[in-house]
């Protein structure tokens, strides 16, 4: 295994073959612009993708908040980010946030988002861009740009609709409302709710059940499941046929196989 990324406001950690990354800026509130959380979501992304040894992703915040999304004071002031004419602020974007919704679009492990607190703006799109949600029930969450005379400039109308229809999508987007974590359960946009001090025992255990499986088959599934969002159905199934052909050949493919008929535990190699 390579050396873990050197992060600046994120922390990466590696046990087994679940890697965890916690957005480390509690003192902004995890807030995506203006912190160094861009290029750290991007950096592990691409560490992992190029990892073998690891097999899926924990993503969650430190302190009180999983993240608050963009910065309203460099909004105010229009800086940083949000600072300049048309073609600079679009750059800002395309060079800034717009990377995070990309990296985890090419993530080749599945990404389970722990929203241990409010999930605001860009840090719920954040959320959704993941594959998995688990929320604590104190997490709150919203699209609520327009709130802020903004639209979701992240790609959050991409992955919102995409994950609980176009109807309940737009309603939130329109509305710009805060929900509670029990009403995101009700709308498909968490898989489950949890007490606070569970929300990562819980998510580490999914992730553990995940990185169980055979490393490549795993890999191969989250490619699938990507490429379906954007292919048409026979080049989609061109594409099952070759990821299966190569399952197939793999030295973990017959000890799943015979380990099943042998009624024991596999032990997987990522071969």
């Amino acid at each position: 295994m390579t050396e873990l990324p050197v992060l600046t406001d994120a922390k990466l950690t590696l046990e087994g073959r679940v890697a965890e990354l916690t957005l480390n800026r509690d003192d902004v509130r995890n807030i995506l612009t203006g912190t160094a959380l861009a290029d750290d979501i991007e950096r592990c992304v691409d560490w992992i993708n190029r990892e073998e040894s690891v097999s899926a992703l924990i993503l969650t915040g430190a302190g009180s908040a999983f993240s608050a999304g963009g910065n309203i004071k460099d909004m105010q002031n229009r800086s940083g980010t949000f600072g300049g004419d048309v073609h600079r602020v679009q750059q800002n974007y395309r060079q800034g946030i717009q990377r995070i919704p990309l990296a985890l679009q090419r993530l080749e492990v599945p990404v389970i988002a722990a929203i241990n607190g409010p999930a605001i703006g860009a840090g719920f799109d954040l959320a959704c861009m993941c594959d998995i949600r688990i929320a604590s029930d104190n997490a709150v969450m919203g699209e609520t740009f327009v709130n802020l005379g903004i639209i979701p400039g992240d790609g959050g109308a991409w992955f919102l609709q995409r994950l609980i229809g176009y109807q309940r999508a737009a309603e939130l987007t329109f509305s710009g409302r805060v929900i509670k974590a029990q009403e995101a359960l009700e709308l498909g946009i968490v898989m489950q709710v949890v007490a606070k001090d569970e929300l990562l025992d819980r998510a580490r255990q999914m992730a553990r059940d995940f990185a169980a499986k055979p490393p490549q088959a795993l890999r191969y599934a989250k490619r699938l499941m990507k490429l379906a969002q954007r292919q048409e159905l026979p080049d989609f199934l061109d594409s099952s046929a070759l990821f299966q052909g190569i399952c197939h050949n793999t030295e973990d493919q017959l000890e799943a196989v015979n380990a099943f008929i042998e009624k024991r535990q596999p032990e997987f190699k990522g071969k």
